[in-house]
C-alpha cells in the first residue's frame, strides 16, 4: 500500500519526496513551448526582441542626457525607444543605455559607427542586447 506522494519500487522500498512522485499536472519536460520568431534576414548572433532591435550602450558618462543620446543615435534610423536608467541614490546615469530600432539594418549601422567612439570624454561600447548562444552552447543546454 502506498500513500499519496509516495512511490513504491519493485524491491518493496517506499520512497517519499517530490522527485519520486509521478507528475499529474504542471509543466512536463516533454512539453512544446512557443518560440520567439526570428528575423531570417539578420545575420550573425543578433536576436530580435518583441518590438524591434535593441542595442546596449555601455560606458555612458554619468551626466549624459536622453536628448544627447537620442540625437546622436537618430542619425542611424528612427529611435523607437530609449532607456537611460538613473541611480536612485545619486541621481546620475548608471553607465548604460538601451536604444531600440525597428530594423536590423539601423541597429547594425549604429553599432558599427558608434562602438569605441568618445562621448563626453568617455569611450562608449555598443552591441546587440539580445544575442543567440553559440551553436555548441545550444546543443548542450540542460545537460551536464
Amino acid at each position: 500500500m502506498t500513500l499519496a506522494g509516495e512511490a513504491a519500487s519493485g524491491d518493496g522500498v517506499r520512497r517519499k519526496g517530490r522527485g519520486f512522485q509521478t507528475p499529474r499536472d504542471g509543466i512536463r519536460s516533454d512539453a512544446q513551448f512557443d518560440k520567439a520568431e526570428s528575423d531570417e534576414r539578420s545575420t550573425g548572433r543578433a536576436q530580435r526582441s518583441i518590438e524591434g532591435w535593441i542595442i546596449v550602450i555601455t560606458g555612458v558618462h554619468e551626466e549624459a542626457t536622453e536628448e544627447e543620446l537620442s540625437e546622436r543615435f537618430a542619425d542611424y534610423g528612427v529611435v523607437q525607444n530609449l532607456h537611460l536608467n538613473l541611480d536612485r541614490r545619486t541621481g546620475y546615469v548608471k553607465g548604460y543605455a538601451l536604444v531600440e530600432y525597428e530594423t536590423y539594418k539601423e541597429a547594425k549601422a549604429a553599432i558599427d559607427a558608434e562602438d569605441g567612439q568618445e562621448m563626453l570624454g568617455e569611450t562608449i561600447r555598443c552591441d546587440f542586447a539580445f544575442v543567440r548562444p553559440a551553436q555548441n552552447e545550444r546543443d548542450n543546454r540542460g545537460r551536464r
